[in-house]
């Protein structure tokens, strides 16, 4: 080698030995613990005093004792193993139909010649804008007794019993099944998408026929996927509270989440201790349930078909068939879009809800759209969520960005910056709503009835989602630019600002986008944390169903969803250019 070679070579060793100490000395030691204590203070106190709640009663005196009497108190009662059973369930009755409806649809326009293919994708989107509570309003307005259904099954067979008692566990697992299956389509289909074809190809030519080479190839390679999708579907099931809230309980049927919700609405003063304790038991579960979770998303990789070798995913041609396969995307397009969108416009132009008749056109009015314009309570609501959804999205996004960078660059402590960051997956929302709600009636800070303990708990929330997308982003950045920039001077401060950041943003923006739709969106933490005058969009939806006022939710709704639509559009644009993992909604 000669001499320049050489030389060049050993200033080229040298300069990055050097870089790479200075990056990781002491400056990053020092943004772990920062970073750490951040977490720390965020994460760790709302899981003590929900635990403390749960485990101490005050006796005599003011005395503070310990005692696990409450578990057994609750686990004894008749209704808890009731509610245990339908928890169970309308989780795994859930998971299933998502997974059917979801994965047939991601299959169909992942893997096949299927037309109107867009309309997947556009039923989706528009699913991200609409919140909860009124996906859940338009299918009760549908399914109910005085529905268009029901009604309709009456005049035609003579009969005067209903189609569909949506009122009861057939239609909780119809309507959370239907919910979650847009989510199954975009995480199955990923997988789909990715899945080379070569096996596929070889049974093919091996005499096998389509349907044996889906059900032996495709399906048992697909099999750690399908998995860990059911149990974090049946995850979120089990966490679920709108689903519950407003069709479960009007027909008796009691799950863990509104047991919990009972506990601290139905006595006055609300029984803290004994929420507590129903929550650290729906705790444990979901803990036990994640673990699992984790299990399979690990032992993945044993079935993994993507290699260094390039391929293009074949297309599984239909033949006639692909007209049926077009007839199912209508399908599902009409299913979960197009009937709640009509029923939710219907009933938004009438004073009070009335099922379609010619009698009930003569009674169409503007009246509700021109209410919520001019409400300021209603703009009050809106201003609060949009407040909440911004702070909430923009806090979480910074404090990822740094989680992310120190996990990704093995800075000192970054297992546990990573775990701790995660941690808040075990919580359900109505959980750590009594966590948070625990911790602030303890300490002498005036945040309990504001919107700020709202985006305090929400930032916790979303926290994990947030470090997907930044971990995730910074997997695609060379750690050499942040060794030109040390080498070059700049310090730990100025290449996270200058160098990390600029090549983060656009996971950055696709998770901030993320959780800002999220936030507008779930009722199980500012239904238990809002005060007169903190409430949110959701928990204002779910007051006026419980008050009756389907037609105004309607109007107020449908306003809403649309500018929340326009925002999940700019998700979706902003996440496909950035290849930003929607998969983090997982």
């Amino acid at each position: 080698m000669p001499a320049d070679v050489a030389i060049k070579e050993e200033r080229k060793a040298t300069t990055a030995t050097s870089s790479r100490r200075l990056l990781a000395g002491g400056d990053r030691r020092w943004w772990s613990v920062g970073v750490g204590l951040v977490l720390c203070a965020l994460v760790l106190p709302p899981l003590i005093f929900l635990i403390e709640g749960a485990v101490t009663v005050e006796g005599a005196g003011g005395v503070t004792r310990f005692t696990l009497e409450r578990f057994g108190q609750i686990v004894g009662q008749r209704g808890f193993s009731a509610s245990a059973m339908n928890s169970t369930i309308f989780s795994v009755g859930s998971a299933v139909l998502a997974l059917l409806l979801g994965g047939g649809v991601a299959w169909l326009v992942e893997r096949t010649n299927t037309p109107l293919k867009s309309l997947a994708y556009f039923t989706t989107i528009i699913s991200m804008g609409t919140p909860y509570v009124l996906y859940v309003s338009a299918w009760l307005l549908l399914l109910a007794k005085s529905g268009p259904i029901n009604t309709w099954w009456r005049q035609f067979s003579g009969s005067s019993d209903v189609l569909i008692n949506v009122y009861g566990q057939f239609g909780m697992i119809l309507i959370e099944g239907l919910l979650w299956s847009p989510l199954v389509f975009l995480l199955l289909g990923a997988t789909l998408r990715n899945f080379n074809p070569e096996l596929e190809e070889a049974a093919r030519m091996s005499g096998a026929s389509a349907g044996a080479t889906i059900r032996r190839i495709t399906l048992r390679l697909s099999a750690p996927s399908i998995l860990a999708l059911a149990m974090l579907v049946f995850i979120r099931a089990l966490e679920a509270f709108e689903v519950p809230a407003l069709v479960g309980l009007p027909g008796r049927v009691h799950v863990l989440t509104t047991d919990i919700y009972d506990t601290m609405h139905l006595t006055m003063p609300p029984d803290l201790g004994a929420a507590s304790s129903l929550s650290v038991l729906l705790l444990g579960v979901v803990a036990i349930l994640l673990y699992f979770y984790g299990k399979l998303t690990r032992n993945a990789e044993r079935f993994a078909t993507i290699t260094g070798k390039n391929f293009k995913p074949n297309q599984l041609d239909l033949g006639r068939w692909r007209y049926l396969g077009g007839a199912v995307l209508a399908l599902n397009f009409i299913l979960l879009l197009v009937l709640p969108l009509i029923i939710l416009v219907w009933a938004s132009l009438l004073p009070f809800y009335t099922t379609f008749s010619w009698a009930a056109y003569g009674r169409i009015t503007a009246d509700n759209y021109r209410h919520v314009f001019e409400s300021s309570r209603y703009i009050s609501l809106m201003g609060n969520t949009f407040v909440i959804a911004l702070v909430t999205a923009t806090a979480v996004m910074l404090l990822a960005s740094l989680t992310g960078w120190l996990s990704v660059r093995k800075a000192p402590g970054a297992a546990m910056l990573d775990r701790l960051a995660t941690t808040p997956l075990v919580f359900p929302g109505i959980v750590l709503g009594v966590g948070v709600m625990q911790l602030f009636l303890s300490l002498p800070i005036g945040v309990y009835g504001t919107i700020w303990i709202i985006v305090w708990a929400f930032v916790i929330n979303y926290l994990p989602y947030g470090v997907r997308y930044s971990f995730a982003g910074m997997l695609q950045i060379h750690r050499e630019l942040e060794e030109a920039a040390a080498v070059s001077g700049a310090s730990q401060a100025t290449s996270f600002r200058r160098v990390v950041m600029p090549l983060l943003s656009p996971s950055l923006i696709a998770g901030w986008l993320f959780i800002f739709l999220v936030s507008t969106r779930v009722l199980s933490l500012p239904v238990l944390l809002s005060g007169p005058s903190s409430q949110t969009m959701a928990v204002a939806m779910f007051d006026l169903w419980g008050n009756g006022q389907g037609p105004e939710l309607a109007a107020l709704g449908l306003l809403w969803s649309l500018g929340m639509t326009c925002i999940a559009l700019t998700f979706h644009f902003v996440a496909r250019r950035s290849g930003a993992g929607i998969h983090a909604q997982g």
